[in-house]
């Protein structure tokens, strides 16, 4: 049945609303925003004093819950998905970790036999961060299965996963990664550079043979220089390019942030998580592909060398950090989450605001910006 929400706050795609009422339409969709003083007759939720937001969109995500993409069966993610709703994201894109052809193979396989299957957040896609990565910045990343860009390899992968996987993060320095970018954004993946020794001019042919996109910014590349300037100053300074950023306050520190942010315009800036399977989970000891990672005062490490392993960051965290932070107001902070990066994904279409005729995926916030509330297709899903 069709109804109303009614609420203190409504933040659309062009536009943030007060008050009013919000159409979610019996087929699971939104309808039309209508004013106070234009109240609709039929059925009204009444949210006083909340705020209505879209579902957030996580598109570099690993696990949690003791779950990870590159190793859970279907159940696993499937329980993932369900989980996801806690931290307010409705839609997201499992995030391999670098592993081997074979096994690489078999996790597209299990996605694209189960495509359409999730019964939470929903699944948009795929991303592979590797295996075309630089040993000296691969982080978190197994130096053992890094490889040189492959476009027969990588449509073979993307065949098995019957066409889920439309994004990859790579380092632009590697051999034949100029030609490899061009022939996949032909096809229609969305290219991250990342996990990268480059320098400034070997990001920006990236960018210019078509990367739309900078990986985990600042983390798994050298710190931006004023001499030699690097991948981190491409990531700063070239046009029409959107930054992957973690806001955790360990990644990136604050100040940082906020530089990042005022240069690049929050319409260029994509919250992640590069959440591992730690997330939403207690202190302790867990895995990282085939890596010992331990867990301790907000961060993932690794065992051996100390080095961030992912984060153990949620979304909503990720929200509500930047507005705490007098970084961003709440109308930027949910935009860098939801519509950025359904848009950096070529997904708008599908999730990321809230527009008519698109799925009532949305959120109910407390002024505050901590989550209420979780509907998927119009229907409650997760109460705080």
């Amino acid at each position: 049945m069709t109804y109303y929400i009614h609420a203190a706050k409504f933040f659309l795609e062009n536009v943030t609303e007060e008050g009013g009422y919000l159409e979610v339409q019996d087929d699971g969709k939104f309808g039309f925003y209508y004013p106070e003083d234009e109240k609709p007759a039929g059925k009204i939720v009444d949210y006083a004093g909340k705020w209505i937001a879209p579902g957030l969109v996580d598109t570099h995500v690993h696990g949690s819950l003791k779950e990870d993409v590159t190793k859970s069966d279907w159940a696993g993610i499937n329980r993932l998905t369900e989980g996801f709703l806690r931290s307010g994201v409705t839609s997201w894109l499992p995030t391999t970790y670098t592993t081997s052809v074979d096994e690489l193979t078999r996790i597209c396989q299990m996605f694209g036999d189960h495509k359409g299957e999730e019964t939470g957040a929903k699944i948009q896609g795929m991303h592979f961060e590797g295996p075309y990565f630089t040993a000296e910045h691969a982080g978190a990343e197994n130096p053992k299965y890094l490889l040189d860009p492959d476009i027969d390899q990588f449509n073979a992968w993307r065949a098995a996963s019957q066409g889920l996987l439309n994004k990859i993060s790579l380092a632009p320095e590697r051999r034949g990664t100029k030609e490899f970018i061009r022939a996949a954004v032909k096809e229609g993946v969305v290219v991250s550079l990342g996990h990268s020794s480059a320098t400034f001019a070997e990001a920006k042919a990236g960018v210019e043979a078509g990367a739309t996109m900078f990986n985990h910014t600042f983390n798994g590349m050298p710190d931006p220089g004023h001499h030699d300037s690097s991948i981190s100053n491409a990531a700063m300074a070239l046009n029409n390019v959107t930054d992957e950023l973690i806001c955790d306050g360990h990644h990136v520190k604050p100040e940082m942030i906020r530089t990042l942010v005022k240069v690049k315009g929050p319409e260029h800036i994509c919250l992640i998580t590069d959440c591992m399977e730690a997330g939403m989970m207690p202190d302790g000891d867990y895995m990282l592909g085939e890596l010992p990672v331990y867990v301790k005062d907000g961060m993932a490490r690794l065992k051996d060398g100390n080095n961030l392993a992912g984060s153990i960051l949620q979304l909503k965290t990720a929200v509500k950090n930047l507005v705490d932070w007098n970084i961003a107001t709440p109308e930027e902070a949910l935009m860098m989450a939801s519509y950025v990066p359904a848009k950096s994904a070529a997904v708008l279409d599908k999730c990321g605001s809230i527009a008519p005729d698109k799925d009532a995926d949305f959120l109910v916030l407390n002024p505050d910006m901590t989550l209420a509330e979780t509907y998927l297709n119009g229907e409650s899903r997760y109460q705080a």
